[in-house]
């Protein structure tokens, strides 16, 4: 066999020191590769020493060595290195603390370097084989085969509380994406993080899709990438309004100033990717496909964002499931994507029938399924009132909020013709219930306002103005009524 084939130096000096690093901060990679590594795969010696340092450690101490304490280990170590190792060696550890030593990478590097050693395992143990086949040792040739199929699997028991304590305290980083709303980043510590789920819940009509394209577009204009998946509006649709979102430029005007709408998105840093299914078309798993495709092609998201989760068809389903059920089931799968590519998600979800005419949105009122808010890590509602629709205003509830303090009820400006939306600072005496009866005294005086002309005439008096006034009053509270309906039964 070649040098080539004996070690990692088809693979290149980045993915070599890359592989050790990786294998002094992560302890289960390290007890899988412990198993099936030969310090002869590196064509480094200075790789050579450090990796045997790290193991020589955990095997006399019984503890995975951390950073900070192989600094002092080489150092005593380096004494019987040549000098050129003893340089090499000092620049690596140097290198991995600046983190030039690291990488988006690391899954591959940890896929191929395990695969690359057990391949070689398993070729010894076949040469092994051979011998054995002379002397008719079947039991034994079954025995190496299986012992070198056995080496490198995943041997991880979970976190032991005594041997992990180091890893308890080693920062982790959330790289939260901030959602453009000052008053939310401050209770969130910066955003939703990385394999978080966040919920926008709203009623019909109300503007969740609008908050998510303003949350899509904050990211987009912080130099993120963005995978915004419509399964209800087209692709087109969506890019206007994140056109309309990001220039400020209002829907109806945005063909008007197609030019300067052009020359403003094209010094933007970040990327956006809009991707349409048919609605109850698609499952995560046809996201996860996308993605992983996406991926191949050099696209990595920074954040992901579902429009909206419950025209989603779920990934495992029967026939006898309720709706309920399913419901949960893909909010929990959504969560998995946070997970598997380490990312923030965004979907929405919408109300019952008890959130069409709320003045503050609660978890009670979130449709069909409610243990869609166990799994979410951030869930805000978005309600307006008609007065609210006509003054471009409406009010946010904080709901749940694993990073911060919740339960607070956030004043909005809003402004759906050129998809803005502003959270303003919680008002003094700001609660549910405080805030429940000011909107709704609010209501009141504005349409008594609105139909003041026609009730002045005091007394007993039937005058015609006041069946005029009367009759407005009827046929407006039907109107609405009939709108109501209409949006109840709308899919």
């Amino acid at each position: 066999m070649t040098k080539e084939q004996q070690t990692f130096s088809q693979f290149g000096k980045s993915f070599q020191e890359k592989l050790g690093r990786i294998i002094l901060h992560d302890r289960v990679f390290a007890n899988q590769m412990y198993e099936v590594l030969e310090y002869k795969h590196f064509d480094k010696k200075y790789l050579q020493a450090f990796v045997q340092s790290v193991f020589d450690y955990k095997e006399k101490y019984g503890t995975h060595p951390t950073f900070a304490i192989m600094v002092p280990v080489i150092k005593d170590e380096s004494q019987d290195y040549p000098e050129l190792v003893k340089r090499q060696v000092f620049d690596y550890l140097s290198r991995i603390k600046s983190g030039d030593v690291s990488g988006d990478d690391c899954e591959y590097v940890k896929e191929k370097a395990l695969d690359f050693c057990k391949k070689q395992k398993l070729k010894a143990a076949i040469l092994t084989s051979v011998d054995l086949l002379q002397k008719s040792s079947f039991e034994e040739i079954q025995k190496v085969i299986n012992e070198a199929m056995k080496l490198g699997t995943d041997n991880d028991h979970g976190h032991d509380f005594i041997q992990d304590f180091e890893t308890r305290y080693l920062p982790k980083a959330r790289s939260p994406v901030m959602t453009g709303w000052q008053e939310i980043d401050s209770i969130t510590r910066g955003g939703l993080g990385k394999r978080e789920l966040g919920v926008v819940v709203a009623p019909t009509g109300a503007g969740k899709s609008m908050a998510l394209v303003h949350l899509g577009s904050r990211a987009v204009l912080m130099g993120k990438t963005v995978v915004h998946y419509t399964l209800e509006l087209a692709e087109t649709t969506i890019g206007l309004r994140y056109d309309s979102a990001i220039t400020g430029v209002p829907l109806s005007m945005t063909f008007e100033y197609k030019d300067q709408i052009k020359e403003k998105i094209t010094n933007i840093e970040g990327g956006l990717i809009v991707k349409e299914y048919p609605t109850k078309s698609a499952t995560t798993k046809t996201l996860e496909n996308h993605l992983d495709r996406l991926r191949q092609k050099g696209v990595e998201p920074d954040m992901i964002i579902v429009d909206y989760a419950d025209l989603l068809r779920p990934a495992r389903t029967s026939y006898k499931q309720e709706l309920r059920h399913s419901l949960g089931d893909i909010y929990e799968e959504l969560r998995g994507i946070a997970q598997k590519y380490d990312i923030p998600v965004w979907t929405a979800s919408q109300t019952n029938r008890g959130g069409l005419n709320a003045e503050v949105i609660t978890m009670e009122s979130i449709s069909e399924a409610f243990n869609k808010c166990f799994v979410a890590d951030f869930i805000c509602t978005i309600s307006r009132t008609a007065q609210d629709k006509t003054e471009n205003t409406g009010r946010m509830f904080v709901a749940k909020n694993r990073n911060g303090p919740d339960g607070m009820v956030y004043p909005m400006n809003m402004d759906t013709s050129k998809v803005y939306l502003e959270v303003l600072p919680v008002e003094e005496g700001g609660t549910i219930d405080s805030v429940v009866a000011k909107t709704k005294e609010e209501q009141q005086k504005w349409l008594t306002s609105k139909y003041k002309k026609f009730s002045g005439n005091g007394g007993n008096a039937r005058s015609q103005e006041q069946r005029e006034f009367k009759q407005n009053m009827k046929n407006e509270l039907r109107a609405l009524k009939e709108k109501l309906d209409k949006e109840k039964e709308a899919p």
